[in-house]
């Protein structure tokens, strides 16, 4: 696609990407390069050091009044769109709060407006908690008989000069919205992480992609089937392709992907209009393995093209002779045609002509490798191997900052106990590959601090080892929002960000 090809709001997107935010990037990532031949001495594995931000402690919510997160000094937050509180429709927010992005930033008078879209990682529900929505997928319960609905998708979170002002329902009707990615053209895309082929009673199918507008009003409700139907975790978009790269959460079966959509100069709506999905496959490396992942691993990468991306599971024999059973339909035409897989593929985003991809269960001890993947080469390499659970946790959602700095979100089934105490943590990761630990989880509420806050009492307990999901900046860079994923709270977290590299 040449210059002209592109819209004007497109060129003048793309120049602010690649303009002021550049040069820390290439200084930052430029370090890799070390980092690769230093790892190759020291096995292959990331380092734990300490933060250029200094040492956590709790910090009280300045709206609730309770230390529910670990920061460092000089940094503070406000909480909102509690499991339970009330939203513009007047019914409870959803619960499991997962994948979230900032879709707009916008002038309204001399306000600065944000508005963010989130995740609600639930399958089966009462029809009392049903996400009554605009944009409504499957209204039928989760399976035939049942006295449940699915309880998965999106709310809308409007932010207004630093301070929360609403939450409004958006997507409903799916199931298991876990992440999913912004688009350049100011939406959202959410994933359902479904890996089964259960057909609901009223006859849909899930495991699809949905792509919501900031304007609760305008979002459909329906799949993107061409996108394919898997464990979808998180999406990313190449903005000047408007190609969409995901993820595949399903355990030792994960392939990694991309959409090529027929039109090409991306809008709300345009993916849903036609497409070609594609696996990756390592040249010369059929069916090659990247779980056991170490610093600086390298893939060279073409695409096979997937026929069927609403085909049911099955079973596949690869060239490498190596066979596969239980896969979703598209990672078994992918492993057929020698397509690769991680572990367990998580978190994806753009940065400055490069995807980083984080698998989960990846790395020498399965607790977490991010893969750097240049668009421009096709190439993928390895940039962070955590070595044991104190230098990374299974790393989940991950983002890359204004000032181009990698943020790691932690769902391990067991929590780290380190210096700081017991807890999920936020890890920053340096320039040079290594991991920093910028915040911990430190929800611990009581049923009388619930009722004080004005929170459901049920939401009381020991919350500590409860995952983050979902961080992601403004931006300018001022404000980063992330999620605990329960009780369910969103954060949106302030302070001297000029300390470090975030």
């Amino acid at each position: 696609m040449t210059n002209k090809d592109i819209s004007p709001s497109r060129r003048h997107l793309l120049k602010g990407m690649a303009g002021a935010s550049a040069l820390p990037f290439v200084g930052a990532f430029a370090a890799l390069q070390a980092r690769e031949v230093a790892a190759a001495t020291a096995g292959g594995t990331s380092l734990l050091v300490a933060s250029p931000y200094g040492p956590i402690a709790p910090v009280n919510d300045l709206t609730t009044g309770l230390p529910l997160l670990q920061l460092p000094a000089g940094f503070t937050y406000k909480s909102f769109g509690w499991t339970g509180d009330t939203m513009s429709n007047g019914l409870p927010c959803p619960s499991a709060h997962d994948g979230m992005g900032v879709v707009v930033s916008r002038k309204v008078g001399r306000s600065t407006e944000l508005v963010l879209v989130r995740n609600h990682e639930v399958h089966a529900v009462s029809p009392s908690s049903f996400i009554d929505a605009h944009g409504v997928y499957d209204s039928g319960n989760s399976s035939a008989g049942a006295t449940t609905k699915l309880g998965g998708g999106t709310t809308n979170l409007l932010f207004r000069d630093g301070n929360w002002v609403s939450v409004t329902p958006s997507l409903g009707g799916t199931d298991g919205n876990c992440a999913g990615g912004i688009t350049p053209w100011g939406t959202w895309l959410s994933c359902e992480e479904i890996g089964s082929d259960a057909v609901t009673a009223s006859g849909k199918k899930h495991g699809y992609v949905f792509e919501v507008s900031p304007d609760a009003t305008l979002t459909t409700g329906q799949p993107i089937v061409g996108m394919g139907r898997f464990a979808h975790e998180a999406a990313a978009v190449d903005p000047l392709t408007s190609t969409v790269y995901m993820t595949e959460d399903q355990s030792g079966k994960s392939g990694f992907y991309r959409y090529v959509p027929d039109i090409r100069i991306g809008g709300h709506g345009t993916l849903a209009l036609g497409g070609v999905l594609q696996m990756a496959r390592a040249k010369g490396k059929p069916n090659a393995n990247l779980a056991g992942a170490l610093v600086g691993d390298r893939y060279e990468l073409d695409w096979v093209t997937i026929a069927n991306p609403d085909q049911n599971r099955g079973n596949a024999t690869g060239p490498s002779g190596t066979t596969i059973t239980g896969a979703a339909g598209p990672f078994v035409q992918g492993w057929q045609q020698g397509g690769l897989r991680m572990n367990r593929g998580e978190g994806i985003f753009f940065a400055q002509g490069k995807m980083f991809v984080m698998d989960t269960s990846g790395g020498p001890v399965s607790r977490g490798a991010i893969w750097e993947l240049d668009l421009a080469t096709q190439t993928m390499v390895c940039i962070y191997a955590s070595p044991n659970t104190t230098v990374g946790n299974m790393g989940d959602n991950l983002c890359v900052s204004p000032r181009n700095a990698i943020l790691i979100c932690e769902d391990a089934s067991s929590a780290t106990t380190d210096s700081f105490g017991f807890g999920q943590r936020l890890m920053g990761i340096t320039g040079g590959g290594d991991a920093y630990i910028f915040a911990k989880n430190n929800v611990q509420l009581s049923s009388t601090q619930l009722q004080q806050a004005g929170k459901r009492t049920a939401l009381a307990g020991d919350h500590r080892g409860n995952e983050f999901a979902g961080c992601c900046f403004d931006p300018t860079g001022r404000y980063l929002f992330v999620n605990i994923q329960t009780p369910g709270i969103t954060f949106a977290i302030s302070g001297p960000w000029a300390l470090g590299p975030l």
